[in-house]
């Protein structure tokens, strides 16, 4: 297996405000743009040619990656005019694909952030002779997920769409976003419309007799969908708990990037990323979050599990936990904010206007 298609034509909705002016792929985590990571564990395991298939903000992909060549790929762009879900999207980039009928093909999202041995899926899929082979991870928790229940061989029995009853989690085996197709599949997917390949490909297969196997692999798995998870996702590839050959930097406790501005006194913890152009004044700190580009946190300011946004600024003495501050965002001094709370790009709070606790 030699290429892969990636889809990221997502809109990244659950994201906002990190998604107004950023497609969510290329949010950065750890420092560079999320869909790095991705394509540099593909070329890690083999895979030489891939192909993009885009929608939302798409002009924003080609000019930061090229042709792929400064990571040893090949690259091309896909659009779509309007969205096709997961499986229009394949079939719509099926063009320009090389491979033969009987060869695979590995297909990934663009917001997950896996540990998964790409090469042992491919083994996985060529060794048992199936039609498609799915990565699947193991969750306390399925209902939010779509479940794929398996024999003791591994092969796929059923697809169950998010239960909702004790009676329906008959396992905690979920569809993980990452899979290798037959070619010939994927030119098989109806074109020119919206199909998704969870809830129409893979049960059409499986109704028509196809073999699809199932590959456990419960390694690092998080799904990038929400603000706090993807703030947790970019600590830990700071931390090494989630794999990459992209971070820019060793591994630790933090990462700065080479032309941010670090007071010596401020205390970055947790797999804290500070991106280029940014301040982090005297006696801040900042504990597993994120501060992109050219962002101001002021002194005294304490900043936590959150996200703050290019060119945002965090006033002196003002407390973020769990919070998402947008691009361009002005947070004056001494406000607290908690809890998920999402401060929209270029918003501008007045200095100790929100606050959780008394202003003792």
């Amino acid at each position: 297996m030699t290429e892969a298609i990636l889809l990221v034509g997502g809109k990244g909705t659950r994201l906002r405000p990190l998604t107004v002016n950023t497609p969510k792929p290329m949010v950065p985590a750890a420092g560079v743009p999320f869909l790095t990571h991705q394509l540099a564990r593909a070329r890690a395991a083999g895979v030489t040619h891939i192909v993009l298939a885009t929608s939302y903000l798409a002009e924003v992909f080609e000019p930061h990656f090229g042709d792929g060549s400064a990571l040893g790929l090949e690259l091309e762009y896909v659009t779509e005019d309007e969205p096709l879900g997961t499986g229009g999207a394949i079939r719509n980039v099926a063009s320009r694909l090389r491979s033969g009928p009987d060869e695979p093909v590995l297909i990934f999202n663009g917001d997950i952030l896996t540990g998964l041995d790409i090469r042992a899926l491919v083994s996985t899929h060529t060794e048992s002779g199936a039609d498609v082979s799915l990565h699947l991870t193991r969750v306390e928790d399925p209902r939010a997920y779509g479940l794929v229940p398996t024999d003791p061989t591994g092969r796929v029995t059923a697809f169950l769409e998010k239960p909702q009853t004790p009676e329906e989690i008959v396992t905690d085996q979920i569809n993980a976003g990452a899979y290798v197709f037959r070619r010939s599949l994927i030119d098989a997917i109806p074109a020119g419309r919206p199909v998704s390949v969870e809830r129409e490909t893979f049960p059409g297969l499986l109704a028509a007799g196809a073999h699809l196997q199932g590959m456990v692999d419960s390694t690092y798995w998080l799904d990038l969908g929400t603000p706090q998870a993807f703030v947790r996702g970019s600590a830990d590839l700071v931390l090494g708990r989630a794999p990459s050959p992209a971070v820019p930097g060793r591994c630790g406790d933090r990462l700065v990037l080479p032309t941010a501005d670090v007071a010596a006194d401020a205390k970055l913890t947790g797999g804290t990323v500070v991106g280029e152009g940014a301040t982090v004044g005297p006696g801040a700190r900042v504990t597993g979050s994120t501060i992109l580009a050219d962002a101001i946190i002021e002194p005294g300011a304490v900043v936590t599990d959150s996200l703050v946004g290019k060119g945002a600024r965090v006033g002196a003495r003002t407390i973020l936990d769990g919070a998402v501050i947008g691009d361009g965002a002005s947070v004056g001094a001494d406000n607290e904010l908690r809890g998920g709370i999402r401060v929209w790009c270029d918003a501008v709070l007045p200095d100790g206007s929100v606050r959780f606790s008394s202003d003792a």
